[in-house]
């Protein structure tokens, strides 16, 4: 599965990898045999595992890990021709996807995968000592680097932001303070700056959890990357095709929710603007509250606790242009960051 990081559970320890929700993602995603789906965060396969089940289904999984797309060679293998696994950002599924309007159902599994999590040298996961990494692709800058150059103001933003957490100030003055003796470039050492600032309560998470969830986010532009994916996704799937989300926190439940909402709705006329024709609906919401798992996957899946899904029908209204009103965070950009903006 895919997971935030809003929880003890979710941020450290070792995990098998369980798809949340696979029946109802299956379910919602109406899957029949001369089907094409889209799997846009296959990670170790689960979804696609389970829309395979069904004869004669096709398959295209995205993953912007080489590792997901490397250890999912043996189930295109078994698939037989009905899987195609790609290395690239789901935010490029429509050119993927060959024809526009082609695909029957898309799914999104969002978050960091178990898989990452379990990986010392990937570092995601500060139970797990390694480099201070979180890069889901190899690209770009990594959280050490993030972490070296951004300045106090700009980290407390992201920690704050994309990390909901309330202490965002202090951890972003302890780590400045921290760097200026010391580079900070392994997952125990930021992990421990932040225990001494933030106090761990009984039961309550890891001090780190918060500070790791929102630079992880950052250095792989998570929320913007869905906005455009879910766009992306408005202009593959065809008339009647269905798109199901599982989100793991509020930042990505909100974009969804929001995506949602606009698109299932005929936009209100503006009396600043010259009255023109106002753009059909493209999609029909199908979950008016987002699903939950019940307690029998959460007691067989911790992880799962946190998870929503929602799902939508694609109507046959041409696709829109990308909405202005997606609510991301207003943040500097990673290439702000690593010029160093004042």
């Amino acid at each position: 599965m895919m997971t935030g990081s809003d929880s003890h559970a979710v941020a450290g320890g070792l995990a098998r990898h369980v798809p949340v929700l696979a029946r109802r993602v299956v379910d919602w995603l109406g899957v029949r045999g001369d089907g094409f789906y889209i799997d846009a965060t296959f990670g170790a396969g689960g979804y696609t595992r389970a829309i395979l089940q069904t004869p004669g289904a096709h398959v295209i999984g995205i993953d912007r890990d080489q590792a997901a797309i490397a250890q999912g060679a043996a189930l295109v293998d078994e698939a037989r021709g009905r899987l195609e696994l790609v290395e690239d950002r789901f935010s490029n599924l429509a050119t993927i996807a060959g024809d526009p309007a082609a695909a029957d159902g898309i799914v999104f599994d969002l978050g960091v995968s178990s898989m990452q999590l379990d990986e010392a040298a990937r570092g995601f996961s500060f139970r797990l000592d390694g480099p201070l990494d979180m890069r889901m692709g190899h690209d770009g800058p990594s959280a050490a680097d993030v972490v070296a150059r951004a300045g106090e103001r700009d980290l407390a933003a992201i920690i704050a932001s994309l990390g909901e957490e309330n202490h965002a100030r202090a951890i972003a003055r302890a780590i400045v303070k921290a760097r200026s003796e010391r580079a900070i470039e392994t997952t125990r050492a930021l992990a421990e700056i932040v225990a001494r600032v933030v106090h761990a309560r009984e039961s309550a998470i890891h001090p780190a959890t918060r500070t790791f969830q929102g630079l992880r986010i950052f250095v792989n532009d998570e929320l913007a990357e869905l906005a455009r994916g879910l766009a992306a996704a408005e202009r593959a799937l065809k008339p009647s095709g269905r798109l199901v989300v599982v989100a793991f926190h509020s930042l990505e439940d909100r974009i969804v929710k929001t995506f949602l909402a606009l698109r299932s709705r005929t936009p209100a006329p503006s009396r600043h603007r010259p009255v023109v024709a106002a753009p059909p609906p493209t999609f029909r919401v199908l979950t008016r509250r987002p699903e939950t798992p019940d307690q029998a996957e959460i007691a067989a899946n911790p992880r799962a606790r946190s998870a929503k899904l929602r799902a939508a029908a694609r109507t046959d209204a041409p696709p829109r242009a990308t909405d202005t009103e997606s609510p991301l965070p207003h943040l500097p950009s990673l290439a702000d960051i690593m010029r160093g903006r004042p």
